[in-house]
């Protein structure tokens, strides 16, 4: 079965594998203008559909939707035991130096501020990123990075690049003016996960081409 207006990698009798394109919203928000997003667009032809993995409403790439409410205990027992091995792709501001490393700030919501997100060293909850420069571009001063984030905290991608003193190219809440003005979108794409099935235990994998 296809679902209008959305790119469908994978299909079993489980669960929906994705490909989210930026601007939508992983599942509803509570004003009628954010109704629209991938779990809406799925429930009417899969009832059980929730979304235990998200991506953040400007960020584009893979995204497993499990259709059963078997598979979605599974599917969230695996991210919570971090079972799912994810990559993602970004284009930043500036150099980086280092070839490769890890970020580990602690994050939190900034309540006041929601829904940014905050390094707390005292309240945050432990978060890990480790990433690996990919290409340098010296005359137009941006950095494209791999990222492999250890926890799956709300935007924690977005927030240790800018804690690096690199936030992402379009970046609407962590981008400073003109970081934000260089791209179009948020140059953030989740391209690999590959993880054992909860129930059957088959070998998945799945990629999705960067569109940057």
């Amino acid at each position: 079965m296809s679902i209008p207006d959305l790119d469908i990698l994978h299909k079993d009798t489980t669960m929906i594998v994705i490909n989210k394109p930026a601007g939508l919203l992983s599942q509803p928000g509570r004003r009628a203008e954010k109704w629209d997003s991938v779990i809406t667009r799925i429930k009417p032809h899969y009832p059980e559909a929730v979304a235990v993995h998200r991506l953040d409403e400007p960020t584009s790439g893979l995204m497993m939707v499990p259709i059963t409410k078997a598979m979605a205990s599974g599917l969230s027992k695996s991210f919570r035991e971090r079972l799912v091995n994810k990559r993602y792709e970004a284009i930043v501001t500036g150099i980086l130096e280092k070839d490769e490393g890890s970020v580990d700030f602690p994050l939190m919501a900034d309540w006041p501020n929601r829904p940014r997100q905050k390094i707390d060293f005292e309240n945050g909850r432990p978060s890990l990123t480790h990433f690996q420069v990919l290409e340098r571009n010296t005359k137009e001063n941006w950095t494209r990075v791999d990222l492999e984030p250890y926890t799956g905290r709300s935007h924690q991608l977005r927030m240790h690049l800018m804690a690096l003193g690199h936030a992402i190219l379009g970046d609407p809440l962590y981008a400073d003016p003109e970081t934000l003005a260089k791209a179009p979108r948020m140059l953030l794409h989740a391209k690999h996960l590959d993880l054992d099935h909860p129930l059957s235990g088959d070998k998945l994998k799945f990629d999705s081409p960067v569109p940057f």
